[in-house]
């Protein structure tokens, strides 16, 4: 199939501040060694599609590096991964507007190898998908747009974009954002049991052709602007995902799905052979586990353990815990490089020193702990601090941040 990849690169990100601070949202670091972006780039190259863009705007550096560095296809297979950053140009001097501004904006270089169908994806969501039953189905039906959709309860559905589909799978109906009113009770899909809603994954099949018409106006957003549009003139149809998928949104949402990757059997499989998830290839050592109690706990390459327990948490990659240290239901990013051999006289090392205790956190890249520090949300209501975040029961503690020994949070 001639299709092209489109990933959207996220705007500000503003409920996932402080991560979002030097980076944009598809540039977080997931489960200890990976970031998000590789999801939507991992499922396209496992789907055989081999052409992407990720379109970016906010705090693209880092996004730029890894994705440079990291998908790189040898002179032997046709393919790539291309950044398409927003600029000014003689047509637009503005920046993105929003989702649909964004592709409206790159579709000229998207264009260039004249594509029968493009595949627009969200750069800052957890599952696995193969999109290759997605065109079938796209084609079987004779669609002009499909929409990726999942069933969820009423309690996720408010804040999602629902929609309701014909005995054929042609949507009829879209709300976005619907909220838990009246509304939202007509929107409900029918059958016996509980109620369940179809919500949009924000994951779109077009027809090239059918794509250029709708962006030709000045609808910035596909939620709100482009699909409700598509929806009374087009043949819209839906498809139907029910395997698992989480939008990362918030700090909660992102602590909560790095937490069920530390499960025994978690939800979402980091260990698919016929999937496999791509990152940027670091040839760092293997962990060094001095003296650890270890449970539930993923563990990532290149680590120096010498702590006391670590439960239901994910290490990244260079991690270092001193001994004595307990860690629980926590995320540690790890670093992006080692210390230098000789530290200068109280510099505190990156990582966690000695005798620390840390719970229900995430401690972004590079972050310096002293000994004997305290850091756990209990008790603290919202806020945001130099030093520290704290939003809906999970402490953040941001990249390079320095905390002096014996402090308590």
């Amino acid at each position: 199939m001639n299709v092209v990849g489109v990933v959207l690169g996220g705007g500000e990100g503003k409920r996932l501040q402080p991560l979002t601070r030097d980076r944009c949202k598809p540039a977080v670091p997931l489960a200890g060694k990976y970031r998000l972006v590789d999801i939507p780039v991992s499922n396209c190259i496992n789907s055989g599609i081999r052409r992407i863009y990720v379109l970016t705007q906010f705090n693209s550096v880092s996004l730029h590096q890894h994705v440079q560095n990291t998908y790189v296809f040898d002179q032997f297979h046709s393919g790539y991964v291309r950044i398409l950053a927003a600029q000014q140009t003689p047509g637009s001097e503005a920046w993105f507007q929003g989702t649909a501004d964004a592709v409206r904006q790159g579709l000229r270089y998207v264009l260039d190898r004249q594509p029968d169908h493009v595949l627009i994806l969200s750069g800052d969501q957890l599952y696995r998908m193969d999109f290759r039953p997605v065109l079938e189905e796209h084609i079987r039906n004779k669609a002009e747009v499909t929409i990726c959709t999942k069933p969820v309860p009423r309690p996720e559905a408010g804040a999602l974009g629902i929609m309701q589909a014909d005995a054929q799978g042609r949507i009829v109906r879209f709300v976005e954002k619907p909220g838990d009113t009246p509304l939202l009770d007509e929107l409900r899909e029918p059958g016996p049991g509980p109620d369940r809603y179809l919500a949009s994954m924000g994951i779109y099949v077009f027809d090239t052709k059918v794509l250029l018409e709708l962006l030709d106006n000045d609808g910035k957003d596909f939620g709100k602007n482009i699909i409700p549009a598509a929806i009374e003139k087009r043949a819209v149809y839906r498809h139907l995902f029910d395997g698992y998928w989480r939008d990362i949104g918030t700090i909660r949402s992102f602590w909560e799905a790095n937490m069920e990757l530390a499960e025994p059997l978690p939800e979402f499989n980091l260990y698919d052979v016929n999937a496999p998830l791509y990152t940027h290839m670091r040839y760092l050592p293997p962990s060094k586990i001095n003296c650890c109690d270890l449970n539930r706990a993923l563990l990532s390459e290149g680590c120096i353990i010498s702590g006391h327990r670590i439960l239901s948490s994910l290490i990244g990659v260079r991690a270092k815990v001193g001994e004595g240290t307990v860690i629980e239901r926590t995320v540690m990013m790890g670093a992006d490089y080692y210390d230098p051999k000789d530290l200068p006289p109280g510099q505190i090392p990156m990582g966690v020193g000695r005798d620390c205790f840390i719970r229900n956190a995430i401690i972004d890249k590079n972050a310096c702990i002293g000994d004997g520090c305290y850091i756990t949300p209990d008790g603290k209501e919202d806020c945001a601090t130099d030093l520290y975040t704290v939003q809906e029961g999970v402490i953040v503690i941001p990249k390079k941040a320095v905390i002096p020994p014996g402090t308590r949070i």
